[in-house]
């Protein structure tokens, strides 16, 4: 278990949520979560919980270090936390900032009332990794904002800012995220009964319609996926089922995904793509050198289209070839690329042309004698 940082203002136990870069809600961390709560259950001056995150956000989720380890599901996994948040006698404030995502959302739905700084971003992107939502995300987002929205965001992946969620939040803080929120906790702390999502109805002038439209579209846009599907069938559960039974639906759909060939080539392209961002044996502080100019042999398709990659990052760049035809074809190919997005209007005309003008063509080695790369 990790001890997470706990701090008590004006009679607020606020714990905040400790797993950098963005508290993915590992084991130690939900643990933390639980003690933090026993702790303040126990004090008598602590009139109300806030839970916030540290650094670039609220939470992102699930941790990934941990997917496919015993740790990942663990006790208390992140749908007992949730239900111990939603069944505590103190009421819980979600402060949320930088970003609430999938988990961490889930996380922030379970507690009885959410603030958040304006511009955080909201979502639940499990659906891109052949998932959904797995601790009562499809469940409770459709009670907190509405069906037509809540649908949108769980089939989509994206996410929104906060200020667009009504409903979701209780209240947008401008200021400093601590103090409203402490702020907004004091005056709720004597408010009962405590409010739980589970016990909200789903909003919709036509529930039934939009579900049966919904489901047409996605099926047609899934091309073979099966999660997009299964998220509309949970949602769908959210409105027509009692809450307990709605949850498991949910669990049972994501258990068939998790073993599901897309979900398992999704997850593999998606640490693969994060593997990428790291060297093996290469320090994150070793210096970098300093790339004024650039050079390239070979002026064919892939030569001269890394030439326009160094030119559109305003680097200069001298592209060599041995003979004059293939350069002159080089060439023509990065003026026609600048030119085309001038026409778009991705850039001005004359930006397109200082872009192209970086490109050096040569064919002589002695030019390219002076490159950084």
């Amino acid at each position: 278990m990790k001890d997470l940082p706990f701090d008590v203002r004006d009679g607020v136990a606020v714990i905040t949520l400790e797993n950098p870069p963005v508290n993915g809600l590992s084991h130690a961390l939900r643990s933390g979560i639980v003690a933090g709560l026993d702790r303040a259950n126990a004090d008598p001056e602590i009139r109300a919980v806030v839970l916030i995150g540290t650094g670039k956000g609220f939470s992102g989720g699930a941790d990934i270090t941990e997917f496919g380890k015993p740790s990942a599901m663990a006790a208390p996994n992140l749908r007992t936390v949730i239900d111990i948040i939603e069944a505590n006698g103190k009421p819980v404030v979600a402060a949320v900032h930088g970003l609430a995502l999938g988990g961490g959302l889930e996380l922030a739905l379970g507690c009885h009332y959410r603030v958040a700084s304006p511009d955080a971003s909201i979502g639940l992107p499990e659906v891109k990794l052949g998932l959904l939502p797995g601790a009562g995300g499809t469940q409770r987002f459709p009670r907190a904002v509405g069906l037509e929205t809540a649908l949108n965001m769980i089939v989509s992946g994206e996410p929104v800012k906060s200020q667009y969620l009504k409903g979701l939040f209780d209240e947008i803080i401008e200021g400093d995220l601590v103090d409203g929120a402490v702020a907004y906790a004091n005056s709720i702390a004597d408010a009962r009964p405590l409010p739980q999502l589970r016990t909200k109805r789903v909003q919709h002038p036509n529930p039934e319609g939009f579900l049966h439209v919904a489901a047409m579209t996605v099926q047609a846009v899934a091309k073979g996926y099966p999660a997009p599907m299964k998220c509309v069938e949970a949602v769908k559960a959210a409105v027509s089922e009692k809450f307990d039974r709605g949850m498991q639906v949910e669990l049972d759909a994501f258990a068939q995904l998790l073993q599901s060939s897309e979900s398992a080539s999704l997850r593999h392209i998606f640490f693969s793509e994060r593997a990428t961002a790291h060297i093996p044996d290469v320090p994150r502080d070793t210096p970098t050198r300093p790339i004024e100019k650039a050079a390239v042999l070979g002026a064919g398709t892939m030569g001269s289209g890394i030439a326009m990659c160094f030119a559109a990052a305003g680097i200069p760049v001298a592209l060599y070839e041995r003979e004059q035809a293939p350069l002159e074809r080089g060439m023509g190919a990065i003026q026609g690329y600048f030119a085309s997005r001038a026409k778009k209007g991705k850039m001005t005309p004359e930006a397109a042309e200082q872009k192209a003008s970086l490109v050096t063509p040569t064919l002589e080695l002695s030019d390219i004698g002076d490159a950084d790369l």
